[in-house]
């Protein structure tokens, strides 16, 4: 981790926060209709068209083990460059939030050994969970 603090994009699955580096995000878009894949793993929800990208749509609610339907109104889409994946990928989350700026000090190293989990920011009133994109591909 470094010394300089780091802008964040939170948002929401289920009750939970949670947060990116956004020097991952390429765009945020509304849910639109998805094309689902046969055979495909559980945690992908299908592809949809993003100005002419065939973009994967992953749930993080599946691969993080988060038991809520929630609303699912927002897709974080990931700059494929920055998170090394094959092909664009983006998160179907229920809300964005704000983007922040998170100060390395406020930030716990995560309790479980999981490459998922950068870590845990400390709020006033509540925790972030830090997460990475890298570590959820299609």
């Amino acid at each position: 981790m470094n010394d300089e603090e780091t802008q964040m994009l939170e948002f929401d699955l289920g009750a939970e926060t949670y947060c990116v580096d956004i020097g991952y995000v390429a765009e945020i878009v509304d849910t639109d209709e998805l094309t689902r894949i046969p055979n495909s793993p559980p945690h992908v929800k299908g592809v949809m068209d993003l100005r002419g990208r065939t973009t994967s749509i992953i749930d993080p609610k599946s691969v993080f083990g988060i038991d809520s339907t929630g609303d699912e109104k927002r897709i974080i889409v990931f700059d494929p460059e920055e998170t090394d994946t094959q092909g664009a990928i983006g998160w179907i989350v229920d809300e964005v939030d704000q983007v922040v700026p998170v100060d390395p000090e406020s930030v716990d190293d995560s309790p479980l050994d999981d490459e998922a989990i950068e870590g845990i920011v400390k709020r006033e009133d509540a925790f972030v969970i830090w997460v990475s994109p890298r570590s959820v591909a299609a």
